[in-house]
């Protein structure tokens, strides 16, 4: 099993601990980047076990065919990660199209 994530979708979680911080939701920005490196080691580790439900038509401007699994990281904010998932090798693949919060999409699930 391997998780991948699409480009834009690392460069987004790079500057997410920049944002979090300026928006003042961590007091020090090494608090953001944990935040950030514990939410992706999330993912990354429980991506394959998670519910997974189909992406609703609006995300297909990420991709086709996607499911979508969320990750609660405390009691406001829960992370959805949509992806494919493809076999290569016998491998599973998990690729990572997008990735938002509640805050930002909870009206188009």
């Amino acid at each position: 099993m391997k998780i991948v994530a699409l480009p834009e979708v690392r460069t987004y979680l790079r500057e997410l601990s920049y944002i979090l911080y300026e928006k003042e939701y961590f007091g020090f920005e090494d608090r953001a980047q944990k935040y950030v490196e514990d939410l992706f080691s999330d993912i990354r580790m429980n991506l394959p076990i998670k519910l997974k439900k189909p992406a609703p038509p609006y995300f297909e401007k990420y991709g086709r065919n996607m499911q979508y699994a969320s990750f609660r990281k405390n009691k406001g904010t829960q992370w959805y990660v949509f992806f494919n998932t493809y076999r290569q090798d016998g491998e599973i693949i998990y690729l990572i199209r997008y990735i938002s919060n509640n805050h930002a999409i909870a009206q188009f699930l």
